[in-house]
């Protein structure tokens, strides 16, 4: 039996302002912007070419408070041009890192232990790490 993780939420304290952060600067996509009887509004957003979507919401989860979701985190084969992405659409993104033992050798030395970080709006945290393919 398959167990696929199809869904994160993440605590948001402004919705327009963080479906703008993460469609507009991140390039999600909107999978949907969806009012709930009455309760509240939630969007859903993609990663291109992801399996798992975010959900936000004000008040979705309670016990959650905007901003504190830490760790996400997205793969993507090419570290240096998704940062350049990033900083292009104005997103404050950090220096590439080397995290862990040595680096793959060339072409790809920033497999596995390349990583930027970033936070959205409200102070929830992403690391998006290079990897290039898998084993």
């Amino acid at each position: 039996m398959n167990w696929t993780l199809e869904v994160v939420v993440v605590p948001v304290s402004d919705l327009d302002r963080a479906k703008a952060f993460y469609a507009d600067r991140l390039g999600f996509t909107v999978d949907h912007d969806t009012a709930i009887g009455g309760l509240g509004r939630v969007v859903q957003l993609t990663p291109p070419g992801s399996g798992c979507s975010i959900v936000l919401g004000t008040g979705v989860v309670p016990e959650m408070p905007p901003g504190s979701v830490k760790g996400l985190q997205l793969v993507v084969p090419d570290l240096k041009r998704a940062r350049a992405e990033l900083v292009a659409r104005g997103v404050a993104v950090t220096e590439i890192q080397v995290m862990g033992g040595t680096p793959s050798p060339d072409p790809h030395p920033l497999d596995n232990v390349g990583f930027v970080f970033l936070s959205d709006p409200d102070g929830n945290t992403w690391a998006i790490q290079q990897i290039s393919n898998r084993a």
